[in-house]
Order: structure tokens, then C-alpha cells, then sequence
């Protein structure tokens, strides 16, 4: 275990230790997207997924609630939520750069509801949101899975270290 005093002296402990020991936890990377109240695509691309429940199929995702598509998840029903995979780097960095940008082309369609499809993912999701539980300055979104298919296989793209990756040889 690190102490402290290789820590950076510029942050608390507390904080310090939360972004090292979350830089080193490789995580799925998913997109989640939605519509604003007038229709307008938002997305962005979130390691937080995770499974709550397979009866009903439960899942949950955070986001800060000072993030530009916040708005849209506050006020809308839906969301898609879609599995990027090595190949989708390309999406992954259009989604998690100038949200402006990020439905400019030809790489989405309208979907279930309306909702923005990536193309391309390796797996999608529509969920109905359930719950939104404010907590501190972010929220944690609950969905129920509503229908959902799988895209072409690939290899997964992780998020480690700041840093897309591919998984590397079974261990």
C-alpha cells in the first residue's frame, strides 16, 4: 500500500488516493445517449455502467449533473445505452469531446423512441429511466432495460491509466 508520502503534497489524501487507485481500475467504456425536451442528440461516453438487477434488468450509470447533458437525462424518459469496442475509439473521443461536435456526421442514427443510435457498437441498450438519485454534484441513473441487441464482435475498449486500451492476454 502507498503512503502518503508518495502522494502529490498539492491535494488532500483523500482525493489524491481516489484518483490514483481509479486511474489504475480498467473499466468498459459504454456512450450513453438521449434527446433533449426539443429533440436535440446529447451523448457522452461513461465507464460507470454497471448491472443492478437481471429481474427486472436493472442498470445504472453516473454523471455529474454540471455535465452539458445533464439537462437532457434530467428531462427525458429514454436512454441508449452502447457498448464501444476497439474499433469505436473514434467515437469514444467524438463523444467525449466538444458536445457541439458530437452529432455532426454521419456515425449515429435515429433509433427506438427517436433516441441516437451509434453505429457500429458492439451492443446496445434501451432504458427507461426509473430513478435519478442526486448525490453530491453528480447523480447515479437507474434504467430498466426495455430491449436491447448485440453489433459485430470485438475487442473490448477499456479506459486505464487516462488512456484507451485494448485488454491484453488472458491471464
Amino acid at each position: 500500500m502507498q503512503s502518503s508520502a508518495f502522494l502529490p503534497p498539492e491535494e488532500p489524501d483523500d482525493i489524491s488516493a481516489f484518483k490514483h487507485v481509479f486511474r489504475r481500475h480498467a473499466a468498459g467504456v459504454v456512450a450513453i445517449t438521449a434527446l433533449t425536451p426539443e429533440g436535440t442528440p446529447v451523448g457522452f461516453t461513461a465507464t460507470s455502467l454497471a448491472s443492478l438487477a437481471a429481474v427486472p434488468p436493472l442498470a445504472t450509470f453516473n454523471m455529474a449533473r454540471i455535465a452539458s447533458a445533464w439537462p437532457a437525462i434530467e428531462g427525458t424518459d429514454y436512454v441508449a445505452i452502447q457498448t464501444l469496442g476497439a474499433r469505436n475509439r473514434d467515437l469514444a473521443d467524438k463523444l467525449s469531446g466538444d458536445h457541439e461536435l458530437r452529432f455532426v456526421g454521419d456515425h449515429w442514427i435515429a433509433g427506438p423512441h427517436g433516441l441516437p443510435m451509434l453505429k457500429g457498437v458492439t451492443a446496445w441498450m434501451i432504458g427507461r429511466i426509473v430513478e435519478r438519485l442526486p448525490v453530491a454534484n453528480n447523480a447515479v441513473i437507474v434504467v430498466q432495460i426495455e430491449e436491447g441487441g448485440v453489433g459485430e464482435p470485438d475487442e473490448a475498449l477499456l479506459y486505464h491509466e487516462r488512456t484507451y486500451r485494448r485488454p491484453g492476454e488472458p491471464v
